[in-house]
């Protein structure tokens, strides 16, 4: 008779009963992982992100978000160049638009965003090379989209688009590293303010500073220089406030896990009570053949673990599964999100179900240990 054999093979005496507890334990393990993927993908997309770029202030109006809603005069672009430790600077207006066919970017529900910004000043959003080539300067109608805007539009150098009822074409497509960014397009600065009547007006203004300057600094000194004017923030300010949001998601993903463990506990509770219910005689038997008590204990104790690490086994790859799907049909997550593997993240699933074994073995394994021989043996 083997011992490990035996602990392997006994859980799966009962299919259905057995089958049950692993659902329940997979689910809760599933999710685990699966938040686990798109939380970690999601801090991986916002950091590279924000690292993409070579501008680290980021200039807006005072009281709005800047994106789509300020309005900066113009000047404002060279003004802030002379404050020391700035070394160059772009004014961006970005419009929202919607394309001839009625289809958008991948980014936000608000539409298509077009930027526009000097073709010289490209590098300080991140935008280094270009397959084709940029727009040119001028009211010239030559626009570059983003490498994801591409492919969800079905684009490429050459192809025209139509915004502004404007027919423009495509020059160039570029990856910049930014999600955001490469969802959208970019065309001549002149260009985009001419269309919209805004010819004195950005909606943000970008800053490269000094190697040898802080950029918490220079962002005081600006809104020193323009109080109730200009507010500034740079991309580590906006990396820590973005991990803050995503810390809430960390400890929702962490509440689950003690749900997983609390309902799984149960759940591993029940089944190793019925079996060893009803392997009450077989359990006689064993003690009388010379089976010590912690031996009976072990074995019990190692069904449990053998059923729970099943249970996560299955749990993982359901997890992954239903992650990729997921993202595979939603088209407006492709090119911004994908899910972040790392083994961290299934050694805590891993974890989680062992500790779930022992919680939900433990009870079990300890009254099967305490049965007495003879008692077991006359028990029907």
């Amino acid at each position: 008779m083997n011992y490990i054999g035996l602990i392997i093979k006994n859980p799966f005496r009962n299919k259905t009963r057995t089958s049950l507890a692993i659902i329940g334990i997979a689910i809760g393990i599933a999710t685990i992982v699966a938040l686990g993927l798109i939380t970690d993908g999601l801090k991986e997309s916002t950091e590279s992100t924000l690292k993409a770029g070579g501008a680290e202030i980021t200039v807006i109006q005072e009281g709005t978000d800047g994106f789509l809603s300020g309005s900066i005069d113009k000047e404002r672009v060279a003004d802030i160049q002379n404050i020391s430790g700035i070394k160059d600077t772009a004014g961006i207006l970005r419009k929202s638009v919607s394309l001839e066919d009625g289809s958008s970017s991948s980014f936000g529900p608000s539409g298509f965003t077009v930027s526009g910004i000097e073709s010289s000043k490209l590098n300080l959003v991140g935008i280094e090379s270009v397959n084709g080539t940029v727009f040119s300067k001028g009211d010239a109608n030559e626009i570059i989209i983003g490498k994801t805007a591409a492919q969800n539009l079905n684009k490429s150098v050459g192809d025209t688009i139509t915004i502004f009822n404007e027919e423009f074409k495509i020059t160039g497509v570029f990856e910049s590293g930014n999600f955001i960014t490469d969802a959208g397009a970019y065309v001549s600065l002149n260009k985009l303010q001419n269309l919209t009547e805004e010819e004195d007006k950005v909606s943000t203004i970008v800053v490269k500073i000094d190697d040898n300057a802080n950029a918490t600094e220079v962002g005081k000194a600006i809104e020193d220089v323009y109080p109730e004017e200009l507010s500034t923030t740079s991309a580590t300010d906006q990396m820590g406030r973005i991990n803050q949001g995503l810390s809430f998601i960390d400890t929702a993903t962490w509440a689950i896990s003690l749900l997983a463990i609390i309902i799984g506990g149960v759940g591993v509770i029940n089944t190793m009570i019925m079996s060893v219910y009803e392997r009450t005689r077989e359990i006689g038997v064993l003690k009388a053949v010379g089976w010590r008590s912690r031996r009976i204990l072990g074995m019990i104790l190692g069904e449990s673990i053998v059923l729970t690490l099943i249970a996560a086994l299955v749990g993982i790859i359901v997890g992954i599964i239903g992650v990729e799907v997921l993202l595979s049909i939603t088209p407006s997550t492709q090119g911004i999100l994908e899910p972040a593997y790392s083994l961290e993240l299934f050694l805590r699933a891993l974890g989680i179900a062992f500790l779930v074994g022992i919680i939900g073995g433990i009870y079990p394994a300890y009254r099967a240990s305490k049965l007495a021989p003879t008692e077991a043996l006359r028990y029907e």
